[in-house]
């Protein structure tokens, strides 16, 4: 039950957290990353993130190394959230690894469950996705902007949609590319 034990006192001291985290001063990056270590369960380097961002606990968040998060992130940290290295979130990515009984009764009694959402390594996910309870994104994978995850996404791949479901593999071809068929420069970026 979301009330019970000492659940109401962590929710607490995750709000001050962020009451403080939120309202930094966009110079104060040290500051910024000194908050988001001590609100994280696991914070790995180069962790950015623009403000405002949320969630229940943040001890349940574990980040990889050169996580970026856009504005309006949020994450229902009821279960655990772990997020591999070089994965970036669009703005109004909200990840939830918590969720309430489909029957009304167990529901109002204040029943809540959590279950482990893993987002892998270099994933990208676009604006306003919604990421459920449970779920697995594999790595090197690009979630479309505005997707409802309800399942598991495998590696490799670009998935889209309500619910979200794979487009296709991520191929040599689309290293090409910066934005649908619009080529890098001549002198290439990293080739």
């Amino acid at each position: 039950m979301a009330w019970k034990d000492d659940l109401p006192e962590k929710r607490l001291e995750c709000k001050k957290l962020l009451r403080e985290l939120n309202s930094c001063d966009p110079e104060d990056s040290e500051k910024a990353d000194r908050l988001i270590r001590k609100l994280f369960g696991k914070a790995g380097k180069n962790i950015e993130i623009f403000l405002p961002f949320y969630c229940d606990y943040g001890s349940n968040i574990e980040i990889g190394d050169n996580f970026f998060a856009s504005y309006n992130c949020v994450m229902v940290d009821c279960g655990k959230i772990i997020i591999g290295n070089n994965t970036m979130l669009a703005a109004g990515v909200i990840i939830a690894a918590a969720g309430h009984p489909v029957h009304p009764e167990p529901r109002v009694m204040g029943y809540e469950y959590g279950m482990t959402t893993v987002i892998g390594s270099n994933v990208w996910i676009g604006a306003g996705t919604v990421v459920n309870p449970g779920v697995t994104i594999g790595d090197n994978t690009v979630i479309g902007s505005g997707s409802v995850v309800t399942k598991d996404i495998p590696d490799g791949v670009i998935a889209v949609g309500n619910p979200c479901r794979v487009l296709r593999t991520v191929t040599d071809e689309d290293r090409m590319y910066y934005f649908k068929k619009r080529r890098f420069d001549d002198a290439g970026i990293y080739f």
